[in-house]
């Protein structure tokens, strides 16, 4: 016969744990009744002294017949304790019992108001040390992100695009408040200057994927690419430039790719004058906004390109292009100048001049492809594959 030993008056094994727990949950609640958040306790303190000088001056002033300028001087060397002469002898018992009270009552605010404000700056130091320290841990702990090299504009609309694709990456801002900005945000971000290695090595270049330099300064981004560049031979770099000039010396410099903003807007702006229709079928719905994250996510992307006059494309079929672009792209839809779209071209259908063609390709090499349908250009064009 198995004996079972009686748990008695005592608490049973099953139940300790959730004992533990609730008294530890007990402790952590009176912990913060008693203490408070640092910035409330700095307030109440503040508050607490206010009333406290404000009584005693009321009280010097009405009942003692004192004038306001020597009450506060009495009040203030009384509180913080310097210890000067009375401004008027304190001999009636009225006159003591306040004085008196304003020892107590104000030296112990004082007393309270220099502890929350040491609590106050020693917390937010340790927080901020500590939270630099946590973002660092993290930044060393991440293989095949992105960095992103300045959080101006561009750089904030690129990191809102990332963080909404869930891919990893870090910023490095040289400006103080933009940096706490991104920090705001949630994102990891380093305050330092891109153009330094150490900045970049912090922001773990030799474990990042694609470099994205956005700033504002085109010999900044130069920089930027060549140190990159010389840090990690293997990364992706992509640089923006302001001066049609400065794409040369980028991809000199080792970028994989320029990007141009001042070209795109002129792109956009020409595809939505010339193709309403297209541009407002690719651009205007949400659903093809979602429909062109995804073949961002696949590494696609889609684009408008006009075949200008005497460029190598005119007079060619769809599958000619093609073949030159290796496959790097490929033609959905033509729209010829008379306003017909003919979607879903054969191969055998003939690029005329003017036409505007919705291409589908891959990602950069697709957004290469713009000599061949530049006016002048009737030498061979090809994309080379990766």
């Amino acid at each position: 016969m198995q004996h079972v030993r009686p748990e008695g008056p005592g608490i049973s094994q099953a139940a300790k744990p959730d004992v533990i727990a609730s008294t530890r949950r007990s402790v952590a609640q009176a912990s913060d009744r008693l203490l408070g958040s640092p910035l409330r306790n700095l307030i109440l303190g503040v508050l607490y002294m206010l009333a406290v000088m404000a009584g005693a001056i009321i009280a010097y002033c009405r009942l003692a017949g004192w004038s306001f300028g020597d009450a506060l001087y009495m009040v203030i060397v009384t509180v913080y304790t310097v210890g000067y002469n009375e401004v008027h002898p304190v001999e009636s018992p009225l006159l003591r019992a306040i004085t008196m009270a304003t020892i107590v009552l104000g030296c112990t605010g004082m007393i309270y108001l220099t502890g929350a404000l040491v609590q106050f700056i020693t917390l937010n130091q340790l927080n901020q040390i500590f939270g630099i320290k946590r973002m660092s841990h993290q930044i060393e702990r991440l293989r095949g992100h992105v960095i992103v090299c300045g959080f101006g504009r561009i750089g904030m609309m690129l990191a809102q695009e990332l963080h909404a694709g869930g891919a990893a990456f870090v910023v490095l801002e040289q400006a103080g408040e933009a940096a706490e900005l991104a920090r705001s945000l949630g994102y990891l971000c380093l305050h330092a200057n891109a153009t330094e290695a150490a900045a970049l090595q912090s922001a773990g270049i030799h474990h990042a994927r694609v470099l994205c330099t956005v700033l504002s300064n085109d010999a900044a981004n130069v920089f930027i690419t060549l140190t990159a560049r010389k840090l990690n031979p293997g990364l992706e770099i992509i640089a923006r430039g302001e001066l049609p000039s400065t794409e040369g010396l980028l991809l000199q410099a080792g970028a994989n790719n320029v990007v141009l903003p001042t070209h795109i807007g002129a792109e956009r702006i020409a595809e939505m004058v010339l193709y309403q229709e297209t541009a407002r079928f690719i651009r205007g719905s949400d659903r093809m906004k979602d429909f062109e994250k995804v073949l961002l996510s696949l590494g696609l992307d889609i684009q408008v390109v006009v075949a200008a006059p005497k460029s190598a494309a005119t007079g060619q079929t769809i599958e000619m292009i093609e073949q030159q672009g290796n496959g790097a792209f490929f033609v959905v839809q033509i729209n010829r100048r008379d306003g017909e779209a003919i979607t879903r071209p054969e191969g055998a259908t003939v690029i005329r001049d003017g036409d505007g063609l919705v291409l589908v390709g891959r990602g950069a090499q697709a957004r290469g492809v713009g000599a061949l349908f530049e006016a002048g250009n009737r030498s061979g064009f090809r994309v080379s594959a990766r």
